[in-house]
């Protein structure tokens, strides 16, 4: 028997992963790559009696490579918060998905798990945006301020590290992160101790300096588009970015559109946090869009719907 891990390459999906092996460690395939990578259940190559644990993923975006495997006799555990569409009905598939936007992956498998890697979890909602649910979830570990902000930046590290077009424009490619994360059951020896911390801290002190002079374009007072050029600082920014500024303006729904080589659009989109709603039902209105309620995206936006886009990203927050 063999086992697969499919996770996806943000903090999210890293620590979901990072504390599922904590707690029950097996040697597994990892399959994984940028954030924006959603269809890796496909890339499974699996056999009856195989386990595969997929972790931070779109069912809905993998339903027909996850019907395959079920059928085949394949046993898959699925954790996830983004929109999954019907859950299959399969014997061998075990769901845990919840799409409430208070709740990331990391924070169903701390529950799977009774709390067992608990400071991960809180690292991973800090990543994913999810700072009242992250200090909530903390409130068991009885942590000081100092110690909350070191989680904070950690999770936002992890997060930064996931967004890119290619691998390429990350610092690490995820399956090397995760590596260099599974020796520390504790994410403060692992800013205190790894050097992939700090190559990242760098990195993202500096990407976020270029980031804070963008212009923002906002015709109205709930919603702001911010064009961003075709280059790796930008492509490894627009996440991480697009959630500070979703924290610093909490009323107002923010739009990052990066221009492609091709000339086409990658737009990551955050809902107002006074308003964690229809991000996901957004994006899917346009061809390779999906996400959360919160926080989703459109890797390959064409060129003559930037302006469609656009007004029905107006529309929705006005």
């Amino acid at each position: 028997m063999k086992y697969f891990d499919v996770f996806n390459g943000d903090a999210d999906g890293l620590c979901a992963l990072h504390q599922l092996r904590l707690a029950k460690p097996v040697a597994a395939e990892l399959i994984t790559g940028v954030k924006r990578d959603i269809s890796l259940v496909q890339r499974v190559q699996a056999n009856a009696g195989d386990e595969v644990t997929v972790l931070d993923i779109s069912l809905d975006k993998n339903r027909a490579a996850l019907i395959k495997l079920l059928e085949s006799g394949v046993k898959v555990r699925y954790f996830d918060h983004h929109f999954a569409g019907d859950i299959p009905e399969s014997e061998h598939l075990e769901a845990y998905i919840n799409m409430d936007a208070n709740v990331c992956t990391s924070l169903l498998v701390n529950s799977y798990l009774d709390g067992a890697c608990l400071p991960w979890a809180v690292t991973a909602a800090f990543g994913d945006n999810l700072f009242d649910s992250a200090r909530n979830a903390a409130k068991a570990l009885d942590l000081s301020e100092g110690q909350l902000k070191a989680l904070e930046h950690l999770g936002t590290l992890l997060n930064y590290n996931g967004y890119g077009v290619s691998l390429d424009d990350l610092y690490f490619n995820p399956e090397n992160l995760y590596q260099e994360m599974k020796p520390f059951s504790s994410p403060f020896d692992f800013i205190a101790q790894s050097e992939a911390y700090q190559v990242l801290a760098k990195g993202y002190e500096s990407d976020m300096a270029q980031a804070a002079q963008l212009t923002i374009e906002s015709k109205h007072e709930n919603t702001a588009v911010l064009m961003l050029p075709d280059q790796a600082w930008t492509r490894r920014v627009s996440g991480v970015f697009g959630n500070a500024l979703a924290r610093e303006f909490p009323n107002r729904a923010h739009a990052l559109v990066t221009v492609m080589e091709d000339g086409n659009y990658r737009v990551s989109v955050r809902a107002p946090m006074s308003n964690k709603t229809g991000a996901d039902e957004l994006c899917m209105l346009f061809p390779t869009g999906g996400g959360r309620k919160a926080a989703a995206g459109i890797n390959d936006l064409p060129q003559a719907m930037l302006a469609d886009f656009i007004t029905a990203f107006e529309q929705r927050y006005v």
